[in-house]
């Protein structure tokens, strides 16, 4: 099968290491920006006022989330309006696109437990459900977890006994992809297009913005790689038995910004800012966040959150390897 079939089998496929709910965090396979500090999702509130404060959203905006996992980032959102701007929770709704109902489950039991019957969650199995004319749509580390061929010397990747074969010819759109970012070995993502297609064809006006690692060039090698326990694997490490990692581990990689990018703007949805996550997380107000909990907390409590916002936008962590993009689209 190509390889592109294999990853997605592996990470959504029966048993697929995301259809089932995982730990994220110490317990985990991994850390997020949001499982490191609860205001990576504070300062995306801001952010959200400041857009409404703009008159680019409206009042009664949905505010969406793509990959929610348990529900965290959105909740914390949510916190932090009540606290930046609690009028705003009269008139905002909150939504979660998750097509698989267990989670959808976990879901709304984590925001039955945290709001209570405050915040009614909306959910939608995916992009067609979708009603309102404003919407302001943030995901965390998807693209990363979209499937992917691998490219060699001009070659895709088949999968056949768990093995990886260089094997076979590339599809038109591989060449076309090949030939305009000059890939001569790596990954290259499968599905920006229908992705990008399905938000604009269902949403009037909205502003998208999603975290991830990548950078807008490719390194021309492979980046993708295995999560286990807080340890990293390249795909082609000789000690990774494939077989016993399927579906047990998270699999990811590098996204082509770039790419990303030139697939949005050929659907009309423009590009707005391009940055590392600590300058986008400064310009949305992680900054102003800090002060105002100064004033709050003890010396002690505010020291302690400083430490892991740190993870956030230290260059040497999350704050350089990870990077954002701000798109904006209005029919």
């Amino acid at each position: 099968m190509n390889f592109s079939q294999f990853f997605n089998n592996w990470l959504y496929g029966e048993d697929g290491y995301y259809t089932n709910y995982k730990a994220i965090g110490k317990e985990g396979d991994f850390y997020t920006a949001v499982s490191s500090s609860k205001f990576f999702g504070g300062s995306i509130a801001n952010k959200i006022i400041k857009s409404i404060d703009e008159g680019f959203l409206n009042k009664d905006s949905i505010i969406l989330e793509i990959g929610a996992h348990k529900g965290y980032l959105l909740a914390d959102i949510i916190e932090f309006i009540y606290t930046l701007r609690p009028k705003l929770l009269k008139s905002l709704k909150f939504a979660i696109v998750e097509p698989f109902e267990h989670l959808r489950q976990k879901q709304k039991n984590y925001f039955k437990e945290a709001f209570a019957d405050e915040i009614e969650l909306i959910h939608h199995e995916n992009f067609c459900s979708l009603d309102g004319d404003s919407y302001f749509i943030v995901a965390n580390e998807i693209f990363d977890a979209f499937p992917c061929e691998l490219i060699y010397k001009d070659k895709m990747a088949i999968v056949e006994n768990g093995e990886i074969k260089f094997e076979k010819e590339p599809n038109r759109y591989i060449k076309e992809v090949i030939k305009k970012y000059n890939i001569k070995k790596g990954e290259i993502s499968i599905g920006f297009e229908e992705f990008a297609k399905a938000i604009k064809d269902n949403i009037k006006k909205f502003e998208f913005v999603t975290f991830d690692y990548g950078d807008l060039t490719h390194r021309d090698d492979f980046s993708i790689r295995i999560y286990q326990k807080h340890l990293t694997y390249p795909l082609f490490d000789d000690k990774l038995k494939l077989n016993e990692a399927y579906k047990k581990s998270d699999i990811t990689y590098d996204v082509n910004f770039q790419h990303l990018i030139d697939v949005f703007e050929n659907e009309g949805i423009k590009k707005i800012q391009y940055a590392t996550q600590m300058v986008a997380l400064v310009d949305f107000g992680l900054m102003d966040l800090l002060d105002i909990l100064k004033t709050k907390v003890e010396q002690n409590a505010y020291l302690s959150e400083v430490n892991k916002i740190k993870t956030l936008i230290d260059p040497r962590m999350m704050g350089e390897r990870f990077k954002m993009v701000n798109f904006r689209y209005e029919s």
